[in-house]
Parts: C-alpha cells; sequence; structure tokens
C-alpha cells in the first residue's frame, strides 16, 4: 500500500512538471532564466536572443563604433536608448529595419564622448517568444578638448565690417572636420565663406560688406569632434548678432583728415594726426574691435620701449591686434589736421579726461564695434589680414581659397 502510494506522489510530480515546462515552452519568461526551446530545451540566454553593440559594461568605447541591436531570427517589437552626458538624458532617435531584425540610430554619426548609453530591448523569437534586454556602456573620455573664443559677442549690434572670428585654444589640423560643424547664416540670406589664418583661427566674412538690418547666427557644433588626434571638442552653442547702420571712415593720412560716412553720405570730415615719418600708419581697411573710454598706452607693450607711456588716453578704439588704435589725443593740441607725429596710432583732437564735444568724443559716441576705418596714402604696406579683422583687405577670390596665409607684419 505505501508502495503504490509512492507510485502515485512519483507521477503526480513528474506531470506537474511537464506541464511546467510545457507552459514555459509556450511563450513563459522569467526574470533569471531565458526563453526555452521546446518541451525539454535548454534555455537560451537573452545575450543570445537580443545582441547589443557595443556590448553591456564596456567601457571606454571609442566614438567610431557602431551602435546596434540585432535578432538573430523573429523581430524586434521596441528599442529605447537614452545617452546621459553632462547630467543631461537625451533619447537617442533610432529606427527598426524593415525586417525587424536590426535598429540602427537616425544619425548614424560617431558615439558621444564621456556619455552613458542605457539600452532597453524587446523582441520576440520566431516561435512568438518575448524577452527583453537592458545593457549599458560608457564612451571615451578625452584627455585633450579644444573650445573656440568667438567674436562678436551674443545679442550685439555690430557695424557692417564685423567679421566673425573664432580663435582655438589648440592647433586644428582636421580643418574639414571643424568647419562642418561651424554654420555662419544670415537674414536676408548672403553666402559667408570661412578663412583659416594659421593652425588656431578662422574667420568667416560675406563678398562685401554687411548689410544694415542684417541677423547673423553662429551655429557651434564642436562638442566631440576631433579637431587634431586626440583632441576633441567641448561647446555646443548658438550665438546671433544684428548689423546697425553703416558707418565707413577713411582717413587720409597725407592730407591729415578723416571722411565720416553714414549708409554712404559723408556726415563730417575731422582733423585727424596719424604716424610720424620712422612710424607710420598701416594702409588699408581695418575693422573696431574695442571702444575704451579711457585707456593706459604703454610702448614697452607693444615693442617701442621707453618712449610713452600715457595713463589715460581718451576714447580710444582697437583697430588692430598689434596695437594700432584710433584715439583722442590732448598731449599735442595742435597736430590734428597739421601733422603726422603718432607711433602708428590714428589720433584725434580730445581733452584730458575726454569730452564729448570734442572730435574724439564725439566720434566715439557714434562708433560701433564693427565699423570701418579705411586709412590711405600712408607711406606703410597693407595691413596683414589677420591683424585683428584685416580681412577685408583679402579679395574675395584669395578669400574663398581658404588657405589662412597671412602676411608678415611687425609689431606697431
Amino acid at each position: 500500500m505505501r508502495q503504490a502510494t509512492r507510485r502515485a506522489r512519483r507521477a503526480t510530480a513528474a506531470l506537474a512538471a511537464a506541464v511546467a515546462w510545457a507552459g514555459l515552452g509556450v511563450g513563459a519568461t522569467g526574470c533569471s532564466g531565458g526563453a526555452f526551446d521546446g518541451l525539454l530545451g535548454r534555455p537560451r540566454p537573452p545575450a543570445e536572443a537580443i545582441r547589443v553593440t557595443p556590448g553591456d559594461g564596456d567601457e571606454g568605447v571609442r566614438p567610431g563604433e557602431r551602435l546596434e541591436v540585432r535578432v538573430p531570427d523573429g523581430r524586434l517589437e521596441s528599442v529605447r536608448v537614452v545617452k546621459s552626458q553632462d547630467a543631461q538624458e537625451t533619447e537617442v532617435a533610432g529606427r527598426i529595419a524593415p525586417d525587424g531584425m536590426s535598429w540602427r540610430p537616425v544619425d548614424d554619426g560617431p558615439l558621444a564622448l564621456a556619455a552613458e548609453y542605457t539600452v532597453d530591448a524587446v523582441a520576440l523569437d520566431g516561435h512568438g517568444r518575448r524577452s527583453a534586454r537592458h545593457t549599458t556602456f560608457t564612451t571615451y573620455v578625452p584627455e585633450e578638448r579644444f573650445i573656440a573664443y568667438a567674436t562678436p559677442e551674443n545679442r550685439a549690434t555690430v557695424g557692417t565690417g564685423m567679421i566673425v572670428s573664432l580663435e582655438f585654444n589648440r592647433e586644428i589640423t582636421r580643418r574639414a572636420a571643424v568647419e562642418r560643424a561651424i554654420r555662419v547664416t544670415a537674414e536676408p540670406a548672403v553666402e559667408v565663406r570661412p578663412h583659416w589664418f594659421g593652425k588656431d583661427r578662422v574667420d568667416f566674412r560675406p563678398e562685401k560688406y554687411w548689410k544694415p538690418g542684417t541677423r547673423v547666427t553662429v551655429a557651434l557644433d564642436l562638442r566631440d569632434v576631433e579637431a587634431a588626434p586626440g583632441v576633441y571638442g567641448l561647446q555646443r552653442k548658438t550665438f546671433s548678432f544684428t548689423v546697425g547702420r553703416s558707418q565707413v571712415s577713411r582717413v587720409d593720412a597725407a592730407a591729415h583728415t578723416m571722411e565720416v560716412r553714414r549708409d554712404g553720405e559723408l556726415i563730417s570730415t575731422v582733423p585727424i594726426t596719424a604716424g610720424a615719418p620712422k612710424t607710420t600708419t598701416y594702409n588699408g581697411k581695418m575693422v573696431v574691435t574695442e571702444m575704451l573710454e579711457v585707456t593706459r598706452m604703454d610702448g614697452r607693450t607693444v615693442g617701442f620701449g621707453g618712449e610713452y607711456d600715457i595713463p589715460d588716453v581718451p576714447h580710444a578704439m582697437r583697430l588692430t591686434t598689434s596695437g594700432t588704435f584710433l584715439h583722442g589725443n590732448y598731449w599735442a593740441p595742435d597736430a590734428p589736421g597739421n601733422r603726422n607725429v603718432s607711433h602708428g596710432c590714428v589720433g584725434l583732437r580730445d581733452v584730458k579726461g575726454g569730452s564729448s564735444k570734442t572730435p574724439a568724443g564725439w566720434f566715439f559716441d557714434r562708433s560701433l564695434i564693427g565699423d570701418v576705418v579705411e586709412v590711405v596714402n600712408s607711406d606703410d604696406r597693407t595691413v596683414a589680414p589677420d591683424n585683428g579683422l584685416g580681412g577685408w583687405n583679402m579679395s574675395w577670390e584669395d578669400w574663398k581659397d581658404g588657405t589662412g596665409k597671412a602676411r608678415e607684419h611687425r609689431t606697431k
């Protein structure tokens, strides 16, 4: 009797196990196990059911590796990929292939650097059994980064001669990649082209001065761009500026005058003093890049030794990187309009402390960063196109060539 009871219990247990396995065979899943292949099949690990590359737990994944989700049979039901970078989460847009067996990002470009990717995928195999996969991987964190310092400032109102200038803190050897990541557009539309000066600067300008009222937008998508071997960008930003009225001033160094034209019309002729015979002023088109109510000018900072050190130069407007200014002059009041006495700057009559009623104060109050000052009839060469925003001195054909062959120039 006891033996029969034991046989009955064993039969009942076997039947229950068979029912349980059969249930799994038609689609049951568990947290710790995979789907089963048939009544007595072995479990298939999730890694075989849904394959994700890069692999789960991978670290230091390089940007060139491809992100992909695949199944060996059946089809993917859903794939969700989230990128976490700089404490911000962004869902990666992707598309399941028509056959349902693979998923890839819509933008199949490089992976973001210094980021964590999380992948959640659900798939049905050839027998209609559902499985899920959750993986994470992190990407390469570069040791060297580059950034761009931009001119002009965001939301500025500038003169018609403004040139967009980007200076980088690292040498750029892959110019094409950096250029593709920079977009300069204008409303109304006009063609804008880049020109490189050396390995760490690129400027953008149209063929002619901007039209008044133009709105210019600069989009920098430099994040993760490889500008040199192992050197990647950090920035992703957009800024814009507006072009104000047109003001172009023409300095005649021989006649000691400056003609100021607003929207093409002459509004004033101002007496000036330019560079003395041994320290002449550059010829050519220069752009105002800085405006200072008062500043110190020390000849030792621009290679002249101790010839001058004036602590309170009024109404100073920078024209070149090398130190050419248009500024007020109170220490030689009889020079403007009569003779050239400066060390290369353009001087306008002013008083100590500055005054809006002097020629220098009048001009300063009516000027904008981005205004053009052109010097003619000086016994000097034309200013180099990379000395300040001197790019207007290049022909449009040379500018579009983009070679960045800046001419040598002496510090002044």
